[in-house]
């Protein structure tokens, strides 16, 4: 109870009704409902996100999840070392990746928000975020890793399902993340880093389904910028876009569908679409989920863990050929 009265004071409400929700905490309260979550990082960084989200407003996007202020004008409650945000309660439905309708508008709405972004200075003393120019050195670690997992299972004398089946589909992903990174060192990734360095924008860094929330006249809002952070923009399209192919069996049209909505708000230059191309080539997804099984990062059971690792390989031809395709339709 500790927690709910300190809530109550610092943010000057009172609690009628408190629910777990994915997640997060629904309340009802005195001034209306609210979303209450626990913050797991620092308020610098909080900061961070907080000023975003302001600017975004201010720059006329403001259908995001903004923070109430405590009583003190601060963007959280500090409870016995823990942070909390409370912003609106927003009704409405995840966005849903297999209606290409659905995707449009959402790539839509990504294009409106970076163009929003641009010109962000963050507040004094918030922790700048930031992932401009690390991409070559991370995709050549990343790469680099695969190897090291290999080298640790080779060691193991009894080996799992998952042990097997990554010894036998690694190369295959070392290649074309081989690729990727060949990609982005030819392409004009530095000189991109230094553009959005110098507009100041920033990308959301976590935009998929269920952060894209609609209501039923189908206006978006988006939410959680928790990892937002400044960026070129191409990450956050490819980042969308394999969210959204993985869905619908790689299907081509989603992916013109996206680049043509995006384009429609702020067009993709050539030297972008490179970049948007070596950023889908990286086998993100594959290293990710070896790492989190090596590394154990998260608590799923060994058969979930295969079962992802087979699912994925089982769609590399179609993979593949959404890779060709696209290269082929916009000429890279």
């Amino acid at each position: 109870m500790m927690r709910e009265f300190e809530i109550e004071r610092q943010f000057d409400i009172k609690i009628e009704v408190l629910k777990a929700n994915k997640g997060v905490y629904y309340l009802k309260t005195n001034k209306g409902e609210r979303c209450l979550k626990k913050i797991n990082y620092g308020p610098q960084k909080l900061l961070f996100v907080y000023g975003a989200k302001e600017h975004l407003i201010k720059n006329g996007f403001d259908r995001v999840d903004r923070y109430f202020l405590n009583t003190e004008g601060e963007p959280y409650a500090l409870v016995n070392e823990d942070l909390y945000t409370l912003s609106e309660w927003l009704e409405g439905r995840e966005c849903d990746f297999h209606n290409i309708e659905e995707v449009k508008i959402a790539a839509k709405t990504l294009a409106i928000m970076h163009e929003a972004s641009k010109g962000y200075d963050p507040p004094d003393n918030s922790k700048l975020k930031t992932d401009l120019g690390r991409w070559t050195h991370l995709m050549a670690k990343r790469i680099k890793s695969l190897d090291k997992m290999r080298d640790m299972i080779r060691k193991k004398s009894v080996k799992s399902d998952f042990d097997m089946i990554y010894l036998t589909s690694m190369e295959f992903y070392k290649d074309i993340g081989k690729k990727a990174l060949t990609t982005l060192e030819g392409s004009n990734y530095y000189e991109l880093c230094a553009a959005a360095d110098q507009e100041k924008s920033f990308c959301h860094h976590d935009y998929t389904y269920h952060n894209i929330v609609l209501n039923k006249n189908n206006d978006v809002h988006v939410i959680d910028f928790d990892y937002c952070k400044r960026e070129v923009r191409t990450f956050d399209i490819s980042n969308f876009m394999i969210k959204v192919l993985k869905r619908v069996d790689w299907n081509m049209d989603f992916a013109k569908a996206i680049v043509q909505s995006y384009n429609s708000v702020s067009i993709l230059s050539n030297e972008e679409m490179e970049v948007l191309y070596a950023y889908l080539q990286f086998p993100q997804r594959y290293w990710r989920l070896a790492n989190r099984y090596y590394y154990n990062e998260v608590n799923w059971g060994q058969g979930t863990f295969a079962t992802k690792l087979q699912g994925m390989i089982n769609e590399q031809e179609k993979f593949l050929k959404l890779l060709g395709d696209f290269k082929e339709e916009y000429k890279l």
